[in-house]
């Protein structure tokens, strides 16, 4: 296989980042290019085409690399559903949920074999595989068992890069002290070392890189700056803070509530790129403040965090916003605790079937969770109940085990192109429910939802904000930044070498 694997020295290193630059880059020398994940641990995930769920990371960089997503750029996904236990989604579909000792001592031969037949696909289909590990390479404690790090790159037999995140600290200890503990064969796989999220002027580094060169006998590929806005999607709980803390002051106040089990928390960013809008996390009572605006984004675990609204007094701050005349917007599970009343008729949300809750009550509806989970793309336009008009579908995809039933006809968001109707529109757009993940990312819709609240504000309205149109060239853009800073010529150099000496 002609490839190279991303590891990183921690979580949040930005290997993600640089794996979507680095399928950019390969795409854009022409040549065809695919990312790979064994396993990827993340409740943001991505519907492939033929109604599969994969990481959203992996779709990304799917997009990047000019290709459609599949399964085999991601075979195994994790989606924890509580502390202990986690949805095991293996080729694009929901299998079991199981603890982590029960995962580590019942999974790992079957996940040997699937990772085996990904790289065999992807080979057959692809000129190079850009490979991304997970965590650290060096977590003594689940290395005997590891189905993401160096088992995959001794499977793929790739030479690994090992990034490092300068913008937490302890840069230096971070890389000797990953490749101290890397059993001597493993750590004659990494033939490159990248130091991410430099603040100030590179050429600072310059003593740094030529220490870390000197003490572990690997060249520092390139030193890459602190980069915001770059359009790639986040993958976890640090991505939330990192990014959506970089936001200023805006006259729309965006309080959107960071659930314990979120899922798809991707479907906010778009307001990273609209500067009359702050959105904020919130956790608790006190944080919630006065917003125009609230969104309940996806979960994991629905009832549970919907218990957790209530014992935190979160969920009386999002009634008092109905009286107060603010927006509300729940998707995908945020529209399930919306309503009146949720079932688990077969304990796939609680474990515990025939469980019954109830919602907050803003939504008239009724949620009855089943077994077996719908993951579909989906193209739709506003329902005519809406009295709202928009030129053109909205895109998006749907990833739920509920199935929500109106008790209020004349009501509905929106209307598939198959005739379904879905979600709930009500208080003129005050009150808005839906399955619909990607909502937000459709412009002409972003922007009417805004102006609905510039309108009761008192504040200018504005014009389609059209980031649909950036993300491409964002793509293109970032590669080309990380190109110059990247010695280029010998990344290739590497993997070509790595496999003349096969």
């Amino acid at each position: 296989m002609k490839g190279i694997m991303v590891q990183g020295t921690s979580s949040d290193a930005g290997k993600s980042f640089i794996v979507t630059a680095l399928c950019r880059m390969f795409a854009n020398e022409g040549l065809k290019t695919a990312p790979f994940k064994s396993q990827n641990m993340s409740n943001n995930s991505y519907v492939t085409k033929d109604g599969k769920e994969i990481g959203r990371a992996q779709g990304i960089q799917a997009e990047a690399a000019k290709t459609e997503a599949s399964v085999w750029m991601n075979p195994i996904l994790l989606k924890p559903r509580s502390n202990q236990a986690a949805e095991v989604v293996y080729l694009g579909k929901a299998t079991v949920t199981l603890s982590g000792r029960e995962y580590r001592d019942s999974f790992y031969d079957k996940g040997i074999e699937v990772i085996k037949e990904s790289l065999k696909q992807l080979e057959k289909d692809y000129d190079i595989i850009v490979l991304e590990g997970a965590g650290s390479p060096v977590e003594i404690n689940l290395k005997e068992r590891e189905l993401v790090n160096m088992k995959v790159a001794e499977l793929a037999d790739v030479p690994v890069i090992l990034v490092a995140d300068i913008d937490r600290g302890g840069v230096f200890a971070s890389i000797v002290g990953t490749l101290e503990l890397l059993e001597p064969e493993e750590r004659k796989r990494v033939c490159g070392i990248i130091i991410n999220k430099f603040r100030g002027d590179l050429s600072l580094f310059d003593d740094g890189i030529k220490w870390l060169e000197e003490r572990t006998g690997i060249p520092v590929l390139g030193v890459l700056p602190y980069m915001d806005h770059h359009m790639v999607d986040g993958e976890d709980s640090l991505s939330i803070q990192r990014q959506f803390s970089q936001l200023g002051t805006g006259a729309i106040d965006v309080a959107a509530i960071h659930l314990p089990f979120i899922s798809n928390y991707s479907d906010l960013e778009p307001f990273l790129f609209e500067d009359d809008v702050r959105v904020r996390w919130v956790k608790h009572r006190d944080e919630f403040g006065s917003p125009d605006a609230v969104i309940i984004p996806g979960t994991k675990s629905t009832i549970a965090d919907l218990k957790k609204l209530k014992e935190t007094g979160l969920d009386q701050c999002i009634l008092d916003i109905m009286k107060n005349g603010g927006f509300l917007a729940g998707i995908c599970g945020g529209y399930q605790i919306l309503g009146e009343e949720l079932i688990d008729e077969a304990g796939s949300d609680t474990g515990v079937p025939n469980t019954k809750v109830r919602g907050l009550g803003v939504i008239p509806a009724q949620t009855i969770f089943q077994k077996e989970k719908a993951t579909i793309r989906v193209e739709a336009h506003l329902h005519s109940n809406t009295g709202l008009q928009a030129e053109g579908k909205l895109n998006g995809y749907e990833i739920h085990l509920g199935q929500t039933f109106l008790k209020q006809s004349g009501s509905s968001f929106l209307l598939t192109e198959e005739g379904r109707e879905e979600g709930y529109f009500g208080r003129e757009g005050q009150v808005i429910g839906t399955y619909f993940h990607h909502l937000f990312h459709n412009d002409e819709w972003r922007n009417q939802w805004l102006n609905l609240i510039r309108s009761r504000k008192g504040i200018p309205l504005r014009e389609v904000n059209t980031i649909g149109d950036f993300k491409d060239k964002s793509f293109d853009d970032l590669a080309a930044k990380l190109k110059s800073h990247l010695k280029w010529n010998l990344v290739k150099d590497i993997i070509h070498q790595w496999r003349s000496r096969t």
